[in-house]
């Protein structure tokens, strides 16, 4: 390996070292959310993959996981880390979250997909969503996997203002916000997965072949 090729994966490790900081920053915001990032990251990844998505597609996606929630910088930890259920003001301030990340991250011209997951996450397939109200395919593919890897954590692991939901629940919530939360399709291959936990894990332990792949990218 010649000098650029070192210099080159050394860069390639800089960058990865440097988001996974920012994701932990936005996830420390949150008393409940610390590797909330990270799983995100890793479900939709693993979205990607089942829907055929290629290696590189599946890695992008993985970096717009990660940095998703990069917005909660600019909510007072007053809001974030709150233990009760947000008062209507606290919450509206909340939900400038994705417009403050988009805005952090439109910049990025080398990764020029990270704002759309951070922007878009929360918009829903029948447009009852935030902050643009965009309704079915208009919200970018990627979003929408997000979207659902971010739906499926929340209900996954404790939060602020719940526990962890059993398996069966989280599946039925899943099942019932096809069409109107959720892209029925993406679902579908959320709903595959959940079936193939047989041991309700992935939401404390990643699959070890999504972490392998996920190394083998770096290396290439």
């Amino acid at each position: 390996m010649d000098n650029y090729e070192v210099k080159y994966h050394q860069q390639k490790r800089i960058t990865c070292q440097l988001m996974h900081a920012l994701a932990r920053v936005a996830d420390e915001n949150g008393r409940y959310t610390r590797e909330h990032s990270e799983r995100v990251a890793l479900y939709s990844m693993e979205i990607a993959r089942r829907m055929g998505k290629s290696r590189q597609e599946q890695y992008e996606i993985y970096q717009m996981g990660l940095l998703h929630d990069i917005g909660k910088i600019g909510i007072p930890d007053s809001i974030t880390a709150k233990a009760e259920c947000l008062q209507e003001d606290e919450y509206d301030l909340m939900k400038k979250h994705p417009m403050i990340g988009a805005k952090i991250l439109q910049d990025i011209t080398e990764i020029p997909g990270l704002a759309v997951g951070a922007r878009w996450h929360h918009e829903k397939f029948d447009g009852s969503g935030y902050p643009d109200g965009l309704v079915g395919r208009a919200i970018p593919e990627e979003a929408r996997i997000i979207g659902l890897a971010d739906a499926y954590d929340a209900m996954s692991s404790e939060r602020n203002y719940s526990g962890v939901m059993n398996q069966k629940k989280v599946r039925e919530e899943i099942e019932r916000g096809k069409e109107s939360q959720f892209d029925p399709e993406i679902a579908d291959v959320m709903l595959q997965m959940i079936d193939d936990d047989k041991n309700y894990v992935m939401n404390s332990e990643v699959p070890t072949y999504i972490i392998e792949e996920y190394f083998t990218r770096m290396k290439n």
